[in-house]
């Protein structure tokens, strides 16, 4: 389960390998029932989904942490190819940042059967900023390997 994180100065790529069809993955990480069983980093839990899964259609996805901090995210559904990409605008609600970014999630089969997964987020204004999601969002794929395990 190594990630391999790639990382210019203003953007990053995570790249890790699931042991499950990427079909099962492509559906935990865009429908609402499963979002709600793993989203967010280690120490968040997820509170909250609200999606218009279509080209054009807004998501927001809350989560609180284990001080009881809520904190939202939002963004627009640019593309999507069943199974294969996601493509979606991403912004934190409380204004954290003063710009979007443009995360692309792509799933691909490996001859094993296993998916690689590839996360992509852009621009970043500073490296701090991009440092910042390193380690959020790799213990949010620790997340979802572990469900990956419950479900079929």
């Amino acid at each position: 389960m190594t990630d391999t994180v790639l990382i210019q100065d203003d953007e990053l790529v995570i790249e890790r390998i699931f042991d499950a069809p990427r079909a099962l993955v492509f559906r935990v990480w865009t429908r609402p029932e499963h979002l709600m069983k793993w989203w967010g980093p280690k120490t968040f839990e997820p509170i909250g989904v609200e999606q218009d899964f279509r080209v054009g259609g807004t998501y927001r996805f809350g989560m609180r942490s284990a001080e009881g901090r809520e904190v939202w995210k939002s963004g627009v559904y640019q593309e999507i190819v069943p199974d294969e990409r996601i493509v979606m605008t991403f912004k934190w609600d409380d204004g954290a940042w003063d710009v979007d970014n443009l995360v692309t999630v792509t799933f691909l089969t490996m001859a094993s059967g296993r998916t690689l997964f590839r996360f992509h987020q852009a621009p970043f204004k500073t490296i701090a900023a991009r440092d910042s999601h390193v380690g959020g969002w790799t213990s949010l794929l620790d997340k979802l390997t572990a469900y990956l395990e419950t479900v079929q």
